[in-house]
Parts: structure tokens; C-alpha cells; sequence
């Protein structure tokens, strides 16, 4: 079973986690650095009294014992923070033990020679931090044990960690409360683009979603979808506009076709005369074959299906090789098919199948409208990086109007719409494509009533 968990949640969630780990990472921290500042402090306080207990020592040793003895005295009433101390001599007799000092703590070792230990103990019920050192005045050696309690710091070390224990629990849920509403605010442009995705359909393509102001992820995204919208919408037209062209380019063959047998089955005819609805219908066949053909190419280009076996390929003799078919064409109309090939080879790298239907695509074109007595030509030189193949014909040209449409689908210039010409206007659209496909350009240019020029360049590979 899958959860359906809105992306506010999980956010929400998440950045429960991230801030309670961060919390929890931080008060660590504070914990730590406040047990090490605790100890720093009692440890410069233990030092300090075991200082003062030793300059005590140099300035009345020479006095006798029982000055000493007074002095370490009024020194200790001077601690007026439950500080202690105790001084033994070499023998290990106590010179001054405070009252409450009791010896619970390890022997001071050998080795430690002026070296101060510090170590932790109880005395009377009483945490202290004892600094223990021995050192040599006028000759003689003492063992010094200075101590400091330590139960206010521990004290403050507790209330700490309770407020640590009370705060992090709240301070974690409000800073989620406030992070899900906050969510709640950023993800208000996406819940407004659902809701106007799902009102466009196929009658309301044209609609756009609201762009942000604020120069975020939000426009951006705002922005590609609306592109998207734009290509989709343009898609939708010409997939209308295709069905609608095919349709229309489809019923006229099939119409014939019925109507040509439906009128010779009336009633019986002469052989001559079978023969030659035979021929209409055989004819009208062959030109419907094409027509499927062609848009069964291009919808496999559109599908992405229709791929190519690029091979080396020497465009010299693919062109004078669509001449060759182009004045079969063209024989009843007695045109002039010329071809113009350079005296080096050019060698492209090409699918021959593709660039043989290029070709005769463009031959075909300019002899379909190029009147009787007319001249077609076809060209091909290399020009650095790049192999031009040129077409020019002296037929009835193309308006400039019409001009930037001659590679769409199912175009037909207005004058080129009759019935002595027939056609789908797809030929260009896959001469288009094929050129594309190789990494090359096609243009067109022409002038009414004295012919079109169709360019074709091709990328020529330094290696083939």
C-alpha cells in the first residue's frame, strides 16, 4: 500500500528532523563547552588558593611553627566561599588540615614532583575539586592539597540541562509549526498552477498560466509550462491540421476511384472502355500509395521511429543519378534536366536512400511545375565544411506570401492548386525532414512567373 503524503507534509516532516537534529547538536555542544568552561574554573580557582597557600608558606616558615600555623589559619577564615586546604611537611605531618578535609583521595604520586594534580572527590557530602602539588620552600618540602567546591557550578550545570530538557521540545514543535505554514505559503503558486492545469483542455488550449512576479523557481517553472502549453498547443494544430489536409487529400483519390467503377458497372461497356476505366482507377491507386506512403514516413519521423544508416556517400553520382530519373519524368514535356557536378568527388556521410528521395523530391518539384519547354537544373559544389546541392527551375514560381510555408505539411501554393497538377504537398515537408535529420539546412527562394531555387547544404565530416 503506497501513502499518498502531500509534499507539505514531508517538507514539514523533514524539517522536524533537520532542526531537531541541529538542536540536539547544539545544546550538545553548549552541554559540553559549559562542563569544560565549569572545569576550567574550578581549576583556576584550586590553583589560585594553592598559590596563595604556598606564598603564605615562604613568607612564615622562618617564624616557627606556630606562626605558620596561625597565618594558615587566618588564611582559611579568609575563604569566605567553603574553600579548603591542608599542608603537609615531608614526613607527612599536618602543618594546617581544615576541619571538613578529610583525606578521601588518591596518594599524590612519586613522580609528579611540582606538577599539579587536580582531581574530583567528596568531602562531607560536598563535591570539591582538589589541585594537589608538591613543592620545596628554603629546603624544605610541603604537599599542598587546595579545594574548591563545586556544587553551585553543578548547580547551574543542572538548571542548564532542565532548561535544555524543557525548551528543546517546544522551540522543535513551534519553529515545525512555523516551517508548515511557511510551506503552506510557498507551495500556494504550485497548488494555483494545478488548479489552472486542470481547467485547460483541448477546447482552451490557448489559456497560460499566471506568471509570478517574484524572480523565482516559481516563474521559472510558470514560464517553462507555458512554453510547454505554446508547443503542445501548436502540435495540436497541426495534428488537426494534418487529419483534416490527409482527410480531404485522401477523399478525392478514393472518390474517383468509386465513382470511375460505380458509372463502368451501369451497364456494359467496350473492352476499350473497361480498359480505360482500369487505367483511371490504376493510376488514381498509384498517386494514393504515394499519399499514404508519404505520411506513413512522416509519422514515423514524428514518432522518432524512422532511423538512418549513415554510410560514406558520394554525392556526385546521387545527383547525376536523380537527373537521370528526372528526365523520365519530364519526357513528355520536353524539358531541359541538366546536372552540374564537380571534377573532384564530395563525399558526405548519409543514409543513400534518404538523399536519393532528397533529390528527386526537389527534380520532381521543379519539373511538376515547370511548364513545357522550360529548364531545370541541378548543381552541386563543396564550399569548405559544407557540400550545397542547388535546384533552379524556370516554372511558375512560388508568391512570397507562400513562401515561408512550402516546407509545411499539406501546403500547396494557391496557383499550383489545379487540376492539371496534382500533388499532396507533403514532398517538401520530408525533404525537410531528411535534411535535418543529416545536420543540414534547406531554403527556398523564387519569383512569380520566373522560377524557385531550392538550397540544400549538407555538413561535409573532415574524416568520412
Amino acid at each position: 500500500m503506497k501513502w499518498n503524503v502531500p509534499v507539505r507534509v514531508r517538507l514539514t516532516a523533514l524539517y522536524f528532523l533537520v532542526l531537531a537534529a541541529s538542536f540536539v547538536g547544539f545544546f550538545w555542544i553548549s552541554d559540553l563547552g559549559f562542563q569544560r568552561s565549569i572545569e576550567t574554573t574550578v581549576n583556576n580557582a584550586s590553583l589560585g588558593n594553592l598559590q596563595s597557600v604556598q606564598r603564605v608558606l615562604a613568607k612564615n616558615l622562618a617564624q616557627g611553627p606556630q606562626r605558620l600555623h596561625e597565618e594558615l589559619e587566618e588564611l582559611q577564615d579568609l575563604w569566605a566561599n567553603g574553600a579548603l586546604f591542608e599542608v603537609a611537611d615531608n614526613d607527612g605531618h599536618w602543618l594546617f588540615r581544615s576541619p571538613r578535609f578529610l583525606k578521601a583521595y588518591p596518594a599524590l604520586p612519586a613522580n609528579v614532583a611540582t606538577n599539579v594534580l587536580f582531581f574530583t572527590t567528596n568531602l562531607e557530602q560536598m563535591q570539591y575539586r582538589i589541585a594537589l602539588q608538591r613543592v620545596a620552600t628554603e629546603g624544605t618540602a610541603f604537599e599542598i592539597h587546595a579545594a574548591v567546591p563545586t556544587e553551585s557550578f553543578d548547580q547551574a550545570l543542572d538548571r542548564f540541562r532542565l532548561i535544555e530538557q524543557e525548551a528543546l521540545p517546544v522551540v522543535v514543535v513551534l519553529a515545525s509549526l512555523l516551517g508548515y505554514w511557511l510551506s503552506g505559503r510557498s507551495l500556494a503558486p504550485v497548488k494555483r498552477i494545478i488548479a489552472t492545469a486542470e481547467r485547460i483542455g483541448v477546447q482552451n488550449l490557448s489559456r497560460r498560466l499566471d506568471v509570478p512576479k517574484a524572480h523565482d523557481e516559481m516563474r521559472r517553472l510558470t514560464l517553462t509550462l507555458n512554453a510547454m502549453l505554446e508547443r503542445i498547443e501548436a502540435s495540436f494544430k497541426r495534428i488537426t491540421q494534418f487529419t483534416a489536409d490527409a482527410s480531404h487529400d485522401l477523399r478525392t483519390p478514393v472518390g474517383i476511384m468509386r465513382s470511375t467503377a460505380e458509372i463502368t458497372l451501369r451497364r456494359s461497356r467496350s473492352d476499350e472502355e473497361y480498359r480505360e476505366a482500369l487505367a483511371t482507377i490504376l493510376e488514381t491507386s498509384v498517386e494514393t500509395s504515394e499519399l499514404l506512403e508519404n505520411l506513413l514516413t512522416l509519422a514515423r519521423a514524428d514518432a522518432g521511429t524512422a532511423g538512418m544508416e549513415m554510410h560514406p556517400l558520394e554525392l556526385g553520382a546521387r545527383v547525376r543519378k536523380a537527373q537521370q530519373r528526372a528526365r523520365a519524368l519530364c519526357s513528355d514535356k520536353l524539358l531541359d534536366v541538366t546536372a552540374v557536378t564537380p571534377p573532384t568527388p564530395v563525399w558526405i556521410k548519409a543514409d543513400s536512400i534518404a538523399i536519393d528521395r532528397l533529390l528527386l523530391i526537389l527534380l520532381d518539384n521543379a519539373v511538376k511545375y515547370t511548364p513545357t519547354g522550360g529548364r531545370c537544373e541541378i548543381a552541386l559544389e563543396q564550399d569548405g565544411g559544407l557540400a550545397k546541392i542547388t535546384v533552379r527551375d524556370t516554372g511558375i514560381g512560388i508568391a512570397k506570401k507562400d513562401l515561408e510555408a512550402v516546407f509545411d505539411r499539406f501546403f500547396r501554393a494557391d496557383r499550383a492548386r489545379s487540376r492539371e497538377i496534382r500533388g499532396a504537398g507533403l514532398g517538401l515537408a520530408i525533404a525537410r525532414w531528411i535534411t535535418e535529420m543529416h545536420g543540414g539546412t534547406i531554403a527556398a527562394e523564387s519569383h512569380l512567373g520566373e522560377g524557385s531555387t531550392f538550397r540544400v547544404c549538407l555538413p561535409v565530416p573532415a574524416i568520412v
